[in-house]
């Protein structure tokens, strides 16, 4: 027993000789998370009081339990907000996986290296670039005025339409540019998975008789799976996140009745009306929201396709 004991020790040890490079570097990144999401949280006391900032945060606050999620539920703009971050966050997912899933498929049938890596490089360029800059670039190219997008429909004898500043075209703008910056990164992901399916698997499909469509809906789909689930767990953890950088550097007053969040909400309600103690509620409604999705999303997962983190 003490030499199984010993052996056990021993062999412990050593993976966590061997491993112990990993645990440094997930250090610094632990950190950060402690430091950005989990400290922060202390705040959450907000939620439920009637917050007076020169009293400061450990000063004598009045406590008033749940009435600033009553008086924001009460709220007509939020309920507004919270709909339109449901409506966009929803399309956001569903463009946000079938979109690079798609293109990934279709650019993994390309037999030429040096098209393949020149259209993988292209499509990735955008989701390096802050919103910030993307924002900018957008207003000139959808201009009603100027806009190269509506010179080209103007040739086409369309009238000039107002992208960002009509509420008819402005969700569908936000779901468009999102799927423009962010499908190149899904899309390397989902090429890296088909990479990793078993090469013996497609010549045993092969032998069978198997096309190349055949081959995707047997064996390369079934092969990244794992993948798939996994992103769309990611992706209902975020099903109340409609992108506060995108619809905050491309919204305005005229289309708060489509295009504001819940997001953008706070910010107004926090930073602009200096309402805090309603801003974090609204906060705290909505992390407690995305954690059961995610939970949910998680166990469905788990339960059905076998699907585990650890």
């Amino acid at each position: 027993m003490s030499s199984n004991m010993y052996q056990e020790s021993k062999y412990t040890l050593g993976r966590l000789k061997k491993e112990s490079p990993f645990y440094l570097m997930i250090i610094p990144p632990t950190l950060l998370v402690l430091l950005f999401s989990y400290v922060p949280m202390v705040g959450l006391i907000i939620a439920f009081q009637r917050f007076i900032p020169a009293r400061g945060f450990l000063g004598d606050q009045e406590w008033i339990g749940l009435a600033n999620f009553q008086f924001v539920l009460s709220l007509p703009g939020f309920r507004q907000a919270f709909i339109n971050t449901l409506y966009i966050a929803f399309l956001k997912m569903v463009t946000g996986i079938i979109i690079p899933l798609s293109f990934a498929l279709l650019l993994n049938e390309v037999v030429s290296t040096k098209i393949r890596r020149t259209v993988q490089t292209m499509i990735y360029m955008p989701f390096f670039l802050s919103w910030v800059i993307l924002g900018g670039v957008l207003i000139d190219l959808l201009s009603p005025s100027t806009g190269i997008v509506n010179q080209f429909l103007g040739l086409l004898g369309i009238e000039p339409i107002f992208f960002l500043g009509d509420n008819r075209y402005f969700r569908g703008t936000l779901i468009v540019t999102n799927m423009w910056k962010e499908f190149g990164f899904g899309t390397v992901v989902y090429l890296a998975a088909i990479m990793g399916v078993d090469q013996e698997l497609y010549e045993a499909a092969m032998i069978d008789g198997a096309n190349r469509w055949k081959q995707t809906l047997h064996v390369t789909l079934p092969g990244m799976m794992m993948i798939i689930i996994l992103m769309c767990v990611l992706s209902l953890g975020n099903i109340l996140n409609a992108g506060f950088d995108q619809v905050f550097n491309l919204y305005r007053p005229v289309v708060y009745e489509t295009g504001d969040i819940i997001d953008t909400f706070v910010y107004r309600m926090g930073l602009l009306d200096a309402q805090f103690g309603p801003a974090t509620a609204v906060g705290l409604f909505r992390s407690v929201i995305s954690f059961i999705f995610i939970s949910v999303s998680y166990f469905l997962a788990y339960k059905y396709a076998d699907y585990r983190i650890f």
